[in-house]
């Protein structure tokens, strides 16, 4: 199919072999997550994708926690875990926290002695492209991932519908998920952003590799409607764990975040949210190191280490 693309570098038989190791069922130790909630379709569709690969641990957030990045309960505050369920090659948890602490806690608490092969966040109900990426708990979820330098895959979709149909990350990531585990950076920070368009597989034109483009929510804050988010197919408050006073407190208003995302007109055309709706999957290598190097350069011949 269109995965041939251009010819790979060769690796070493060393690492091919490890690779090939990886990926057998009998060694592959993979944890999975998401910002949706363990109750999402997005995740159990994963858990399915990926149940031949090897042993399942799932850890995601008790209630929806969209938007929350790499944010994690610190100091005090308690956090509810639960284990769910568990069959042979398959465990499943919930944590009542943030998706990076969900990642922390498996790799705590229930991994303990070892660490997991691999760690994949998703799918997300809703794209996670460009300056998007960096407010998601989904991307989040692989940055904490990638910061106890785990290999890790954040997966997102165009839609979010809470029954959104997932068949076109079933029968095409797949083949995405072996050749970038043989070949992905191992180094320090580094994960993966894929996002599919939704569309049905045979109309997906094919895979780019993309940067983060350029963006912005425009008049975010409107009033409150208690039904806005089932107005844009997302599940209703009381599935998410949300609840609302009854009424606000005196000389307060109420608004939600849910202004419409512009693409700003200087984003490079191989940015990822312009060739997702082109009709190709994108996969945004990123990086938990955004320091800016030329800017290193720049500030040193300006006699700043004089």
């Amino acid at each position: 199919m269109f995965l041939g693309g251009a010819k790979l570098e060769n690796f070493s038989l060393k690492i091919n072999i490890f690779a090939q190791i990886l990926i057998s069922r009998s060694s592959m130790k993979i944890l999975i997550t998401n910002d949706d909630s363990y109750t999402s379709k997005g995740i159990k569709t994963l858990v399915n994708i990926m149940k031949p690969y090897g042993d399942i641990t799932v850890v995601a957030p008790k209630y929806h926690q969209s938007g929350m990045s790499m944010a994690v309960a610190l100091g005090h505050k308690p956090m509810a875990a639960r284990k769910l369920s568990e069959v042979p090659g398959e465990r499943w948890y919930y944590l009542d926290a943030t998706p990076s602490s969900c990642v922390k806690y498996a790799i705590d608490n229930v991994y303990v002695t070892e660490k997991p092969d691999v760690v994949l966040s998703g799918i997300n109900h809703g794209i996670n492209a460009g300056m998007c990426a960096p407010y998601s708990g989904t991307i989040g979820a692989a940055s904490e991932a990638a910061l106890a330098r785990v290999p890790s895959f954040a997966l997102s979709i165009d839609s979010f519908s809470r029954d959104a149909d997932f068949s076109v990350v079933e029968e095409l990531f797949p083949p995405i998920f072996e050749k970038l585990l043989k070949e992905c950076n191992r180094g320090f920070g580094a994960f993966y952003n894929i996002n599919f368009p939704y569309l049905p597989a045979s109309q997906v034109k094919g895979i780019r590799i993309t940067r983060l483009g350029r963006m912005h929510w425009d008049k975010e804050f409107q009033p409150y409607d208690p039904d806005i988010y089932n107005k844009i197919g997302l599940r209703p408050l009381e599935d998410l764990g949300v609840t609302w006073r009854p009424e606000p407190e005196p000389g307060e208003e109420v608004f939600a975040m849910v202004g419409d995302m512009v693409t700003d007109p200087d984003t490079p055309q191989n940015s990822d949210q312009i060739t997702l709706k082109q009709g190709y999957i994108t996969i945004t290598p990123q990086n938990l190191d955004n320091t800016d190097f030329s800017e290193i350069e720049r500030l040193k011949g300006l006699g700043f280490e004089s």
